[in-house]
């Protein structure tokens, strides 16, 4: 029961950073319900799906309000990574082999494949988060970096089919540098974007109920509402810049000990 506490505290946690960060928080998911609640990681990454799109719609509010929200650079990244989280969580997830490959005479199975390349993109995430480079928009507004934008648009569609997390650490830079969205906008944006993602990818899922997972679903769902709506108000008042270091160290944290877990149990 202790476990499960602390997978309810992290849903809050997973909210906030959310609603403050505008990414980085839904990379927590799956490990909370891996991990602390049981669930494979496929079952796991197609429930994440639907916690991170309600979770991040939630905090859409808040931000529109404010008028954080690019709706025609939104538009332009989703029409790319849209086709590419439904594709994947359609037919590439279904189609990978269990095991996926034999790493010297051992068999790496599918579940653990995908773990392994969270712990990976969780490593990058909280580089980028650590590294703390200040981000500003281009002079010119980014139309010329449309096929960089829609190229990182089919990436980000990929990383959340396979993985089941939004990929704000990557939709945000993408908009700031290659679109000319100021920070604050970006956040918001970000939000819509992992939204729509979220959806489109468990509506892709052929695999995952709802209902087989209420128990767990409602109460998670619930907490991390409640921290996304606090992180947003936060985001009035404090700088995501300064909690984003600190933040990229627990993702670190957390990433290591995955991997690390993970070839533990291929060596066992």
């Amino acid at each position: 029961m202790s476990w499960e506490l602390l997978g309810y505290a992290g849903a809050v946690l997973m909210g906030v950073s959310l609603g403050l960060l505008g990414g980085g928080g839904s990379i927590l998911s799956v490990p909370i319900l891996v991990y602390l609640f049981g669930m494979d990681p496929v079952s796991a990454t197609g429930l994440s799906l639907f916690i991170v799109g309600a979770t991040s719609g939630a905090g859409l509010f808040s931000h529109h309000r404010q008028g954080n929200i690019e709706w025609r650079t939104a538009g332009i990244f989703a029409a790319a990574s849209i086709l590419s989280v439904y594709a994947t969580r359609r037919w590439l997830v279904p189609a990978l082999p269990d095991p996926l490959m034999y790493v010297g005479g051992v068999a790496v199975g599918k579940g653990g494949a995908i773990l392994a390349l969270f712990a990976v993109v969780m490593l990058l995430s909280a580089a980028s988060m650590i590294r703390g480079r200040k981000l500003s928009a281009p002079v010119d507004n980014g139309s010329r970096h449309l096929p960089s934008l829609l190229l990182i648009g089919l990436l980000v569609g990929l990383l959340t089919g396979v993985l089941g997390a939004g990929g704000g650490f990557l939709i945000v830079p993408a908009l700031v540098l290659l679109a000319g969205v100021d920070m604050k906008r970006a956040v918001g944006t970000s939000l819509l974007l992992i939204t729509v993602n979220s959806f489109i990818g468990f509506l892709g899922d052929r695999h995952v109920h709802l209902a087989d997972h209420v128990t767990i679903l409602l109460p998670f769902l619930a907490l991390a509402l409640v921290g996304i709506v606090v992180g947003a108000r936060l985001s009035k008042r404090i700088s995501g810049e300064q909690l984003r270091p600190a933040f990229g160290w627990f993702i670190l944290a957390m990433g290591v000990y995955i991997l690390l877990r993970e070839l533990y149990t291929l060596n066992g």
